[in-house]
């Protein structure tokens, strides 16, 4: 179970990510609408496991792939946002949440 401390650094890491692939980060979408759904930080602070839900999920791997090279930049950015509130920015890794791809498929099933 996360902590309180931690469970509000990632929700901070949440809310700045998302308005940052809102605005700044849009070229790294690689043309998909790309939501943060979750993020989980390690005890220690020093690592966040983001989990973004992409549509279409057919550009899943390219847009993950395009996250993981320009993820020094992104984690810079998020630094320049939340630099004053933690003591150290994170570093990030990036997962794919198919929570949607896992309701659609329910909903065929009981259809």
């Amino acid at each position: 179970m996360d902590s309180i401390r931690q469970n509000r650094v990632g929700r901070l890491i949440q809310r700045d990510l998302s308005e940052m692939f809102q605005r700044e980060c849009k070229a790294y979408a690689a043309g998909a609408m790309l939501t943060v759904t979750v993020v989980r930080v390690s005890p220690d602070l020093s690592y966040a496991r983001v989990y973004v839900s992409i549509f279409p999920s057919s550009l899943t791997d390219q847009v993950l792939l395009s996250l993981e090279e320009n993820n020094k930049t992104i984690r810079f950015l998020l630094g320049r946002k939340i630099g004053k509130q933690t003591r150290i920015v994170p570093e990030l890794r990036f997962f794919p949440d198919d929570s949607l791809d896992y309701i659609q498929k329910i909903d065929a099933l009981l259809k």
